[in-house]
């Protein structure tokens, strides 16, 4: 009589491990714990298969969401970036050093971090990929050829092109906006207002330029931006309509 009140007692725990497999959640338990207790609860192979598919989908989703939570935390803490440095004919721009001392320090409070990835063929293409703690990533590509004004070096102008494509690919992948040091006349606007265009927008207004024959130097110059990843998404149908009445002249 003990042992049969003993094992109705046991029924009920492993007709649940069976029937009830949210139990074994993937944020307190790994794949393989999930999968090493649905055995032992008498699950077949297919039964398992399934459930470690389900686990890795419900894994992914957390940590799609962990990331969107932390870059969307992390932006309304950065600022825009001070321009530090002068360029061609003077124009004040925020270097790679700039972006990089306003961002790493808010990065890493949010388990956020970046890397990048170079490829090199007809044309450089630099690759910053944004990544979290919980293992889910999202990547940036902006490709450019080597920059050879001013007389450099073929070295020279491979390492120019390289630091520009990083600083742009990190402006992208964090939609962060660049200011010049104006006495405070940046602050107080919203993060909206101070918001960048989207890749999606850029390769957009990349396509119309080229479609168009617009000068690039001189577009940017009519918008008051070094280059095209700096203008303002309050901006971009402007910008998009103004190509527009030029294509259909």
């Amino acid at each position: 009589m003990t042992s049969n009140t003993a094992l109705d007692l046991r029924e009920p725990e492993t007709s649940r491990a069976v029937d009830e497999p949210s139990r074994f959640a993937p944020a307190e338990m790994t794949p393989m714990q999930m999968a090493y207790q649905l055995i032992q609860s008498g699950a077949d192979f297919q039964s398992v298969r399934e459930m470690m598919a389900l686990s890795k989908e419900l894994a992914a989703d957390q940590a799609k969401r962990a990331f969107d939570a932390a870059v969307a935390a992390a932006k309304s803490e950065i600022g825009p970036v001070i321009k530090n440095a002068k360029g061609h004919n003077s124009k004040a721009y925020a270097n790679f050093a700039a972006y990089a001392s306003a961002v790493d320090p808010v990065l890493s409070e949010h388990g956020l971090s970046y890397r990048f990835r170079t490829e090199q063929n007809d044309k450089i293409t630099v690759t910053c990929v944004l990544s979290h703690k919980d293992g889910h990533s999202e990547e940036n590509s902006i490709s450019g050829p080597a920059d050879t004004s001013g007389n450099k070096t073929a070295i020279q102008a491979i390492g120019s092109t390289l630091t520009y494509l990083q600083r742009y690919t990190l402006i992208q992948s964090l939609g962060l906006a660049s200011a010049e040091d104006d006495d405070g006349q940046s602050h107080g606007k919203s993060a909206e207002e101070l918001a960048t265009v989207s890749e999606e927008q850029l390769e957009t207004l990349r396509d119309l330029i080229a479609k168009t024959g617009s000068d690039i130097e001189k577009f940017c110059a009519y918008f008051k931006i070094d280059a095209l990843p700096e203008l303002r998404a309050s901006r971009f149908e402007e910008a998009m309509q103004s190509l527009r009445k030029k294509a259909a002249k």
